[in-house]
């Protein structure tokens, strides 16, 4: 099974605990579904460096430890998330934790681990279903905007907001983490990716020397005061390609987290690669006319 399948089926799982659970509303609290399986969780403010949380198992019982050294409750409610995909997914309990004792996990798509991925989608899956998360969707202007007050309904972190605004709309949206001159990742949404012979952003590539980013990171007081700054910039200059198109770049920094969260956001570049392709005003109807399936 590749692993684009596997983190597909890990988010879908927790969309589905959400079905047996019967919680409906958002904002999910991971803390009541940890409660409600007999999970005891409890914040843990001298973890290590990088860890997020940990699962602890005595027979078959169960605790989770969080990092608290980040106050930010959407990390946090993240990272209990996080947890609860390594006890509910298949498999998992077997791999990182087969006998008594602790996992320490690296929640926020900072791991290489296809484990810790899973529990990362998982977790979105959970705190962040399609359904109802596209329903906040368009409520504010595109972007970061938009992205916030998602971020406020779902009482998520920022990050993991943005990864999946990216890739539940039809907006033309990059959305890059970033610490100092380093990529940390990169995710596009299929608008974006609808432009040709895109350079991808990998992990551990240099941050474009031309953008707000990058001017941005260089103090990086202004990433531990949370502060922003926004600027209109080539998508050229990002991402490379074959065509020029101008799109908005936000830029905050996370403070105490020590990254920086770049969006780069258009609604002209999807529509355009369709028109581009020769398609008549009645096709490009068609093509953007939403399907609901009943």
């Amino acid at each position: 099974m590749s692993l684009l399948l596997r983190l597909r089926l890990a988010k879908q799982r927790g969309e589905a605990i959400l079905s047996e659970e019967k919680l409906t509303k958002l904002a999910v609290d991971p803390f009541e579904i940890a409660a409600r399986h007999d999970i005891i969780v409890q914040a843990k403010p001298d973890t290590a460096s990088g860890v997020s949380g940990m699962l602890l198992r005595h027979g078959n019982s169960f605790g989770i430890l969080y990092a608290s050294d980040i106050p930010n409750e959407g990390f946090q409610r993240f990272s209990v998330a996080h947890e609860l995909g390594h006890y509910f997914l298949d498999g998992h309990i077997d791999h990182v934790l087969p006998n008594d004792g602790v996992h320490a996990s690296h929640a926020g798509f900072s791991s290489g681990d296809p484990y810790e991925q899973e529990a990362d989608n998982f977790a979105v899956g959970l705190l962040m279903p399609a359904k109802p998360f596209r329903k906040l969707m368009g409520r504010s202007r595109l972007g970061l905007e938009d992205i916030e007050a998602a971020r406020d309904a779902c009482k998520t972190s920022l990050t993991a907001t943005a990864i999946r605004y990216a890739e539940l709309t039809d907006d033309a949206v990059a959305v890059i983490l970033s610490t100092g001159r380093t990529i940390d990742y990169c995710i596009l949404s299929e608008a974006m990716k609808s432009l040709p012979d895109l350079t991808w952003l990998k992990r551990g590539s240099q941050v474009p020397a031309k953008t707000a980013t990058a001017r941005f990171n260089a103090d990086n007081s202004q990433v531990l005061r949370a502060e922003r700054e926004e600027d209109e910039i080539d998508i050229l200059d990002w991402l490379g390609g074959k065509r020029s198109s101008m799109v908005t770049e936000e830029v905050v920094g996370l403070g105490r987290y020590g990254k920086t969260l770049t969006v780069l956001s258009s609604r002209k570049i999807g529509q355009d690669a369709y028109a581009e392709e020769g398609d008549d005003e009645d096709d490009l109807v068609e093509r953007w006319t939403p399907r609901f399936k009943k």
